[in-house]
């Protein structure tokens, strides 16, 4: 498979760069420190059409591939992941879903507002007890004339502070297991619905995670996503076309690491020479770029089956769990090769060892993406 990028790609990939260093890269280290929810930037990117991209223009999307996306989330996120992670959720797990499988009402009053970016939106489907093992959801949706009544915690929602609409994931009929769950649209402000309070984070620490709680809260029966008793398959599936995004997002992150080494390794001197002129650098770099550059094409490949129209789980999964994987690698070799400044805040590879371990723990960790390859291989 080759990938040369079109001219379109090419042209959003280098928009994306330069949008990327002159408008997220100056505060990306404050933010970090203050845990400052970017939301001038995010108001920046919806007027560049990045919180919509592969949205059909008839949904006020800007229409573009799914290669497209990927490339700017590399870009986005080899300044800022934490910036990335928001642009993720928005464009592969809340309007990707919405509009698939989305009613026309839906498509109508949510799709529209956030694929032009003028909302935000949030994927609620962990819950205390509920992790990996998506089936045991406690949330419950109870039905009441024209409404359901929602009660339960969800945990660790990227974009819950900040977010105007959020897709919850619950369970309709406990008898009927994963086959009873339901996904709805909740807006924010409906009564009996709140956000916790703000996660101290390690890393991706200017994206706003927090717990929802939801007591008796009423949902009309119109937002109902796809069909009640849908929900799991509607989570596992949007959850099939998020991870290309967080594969992109660890690439960018990888990248980043190995592009900071080579700068540092190019100034820094020992023993009468830069460093880079040392074989055990130079191992290293080479290590690095070969798990950026093997990470990069696992996750061009997942997005061009996608666009193509064909299976992608099994290499969404495979670049996902190789990205994750590289990402932290790549963080802590960079931090290596910087020596006791890779250990301090101004040179930022330390920031990017933080913000790369959750790529292995969110939207499937690397475990359960092994799981996911295993059944795929094995089922073929």
């Amino acid at each position: 498979m080759k990938f040369t990028l079109t001219e379109e790609q090419a042209m959003i990939q280098e928009m994306v760069r330069d949008f990327a260093q002159t408008e997220i890269a100056p505060s990306a280290i404050e933010r970090d420190k203050s845990e400052e929810f970017p939301a001038e930037i995010i108001k920046k990117m919806a007027e560049l059409g990045l919180m919509g991209m592969m949205v059909n223009p008839k949904y006020d999307g800007a229409g573009m591939d799914t290669i497209s996306y990927c490339l700017a989330m590399m870009e986005i996120s080899k300044v800022d992941a934490a910036v990335g992670v928001i642009m993720s959720v928005n464009n592969s797990l809340v309007t990707f879903g919405l509009e698939k499988w989305g009613s026309d009402f839906i498509k109508e009053k949510y799709l529209k507002p956030l694929a032009r970016g003028e909302k935000l939106g949030a994927f609620a489907l962990s819950e205390p007890e509920a992790g990996s093992d998506a089936t045991r959801q406690q949330t419950n949706a109870v039905k009441d004339g024209n409404h359901w009544i929602i009660n339960g915690i969800k945990n660790w929602i990227t974009n819950g502070e900040s977010a105007d609409y959020y897709i919850v994931i619950a369970q309709t009929d406990k008898e009927k297991k994963h086959h009873g769950i339901t996904a709805f649209v909740v807006e924010k402000g409906t009564p009996g619905f709140e956000h916790g309070v703000h996660e101290n984070k390690m890393g991706i620490r200017s994206s706003d995670t927090c717990s929802l709680t939801f007591t008796d809260c009423r949902v009309p029966e119109e937002n109902v996503i796809w069909e009640v008793g849908k929900g799991f398959n509607f989570a596992m599936n949007t959850l099939n076309g998020g991870r290309y995004g967080i594969a992109s997002q660890a690439v960018g992150i990888a990248q980043a690491s190995l592009d900071a080494a080579i700068k540092y390794a190019k100034e820094r001197k020992a023993f009468g020479t830069e460093i880079a002129n040392h074989q055990a650098i130079q191992f290293k770099i080479a290590d690095m770029a070969t798990r950026a550059e093997a990470a990069k094409l696992l996750t061009l490949q997942a997005a061009a089956l996608k666009d193509e129209g064909k299976p992608y789980i099994k290499e969404a999964s495979m670049a996902k769990l190789f990205a994750s994987e590289a990402a932290t690698k790549n963080a802590l070799e960079a931090i290596q090769i910087h020596g006791g400044y890779g250990y301090v805040r101004e040179y930022q590879v330390e920031r990017f060892l933080r913000d790369a371990k959750i790529t292995e723990i969110y939207e499937g960790t690397s475990e359960i993406q092994r799981i996911v390859i295993g059944r795929q291989l094995l089922r073929d």
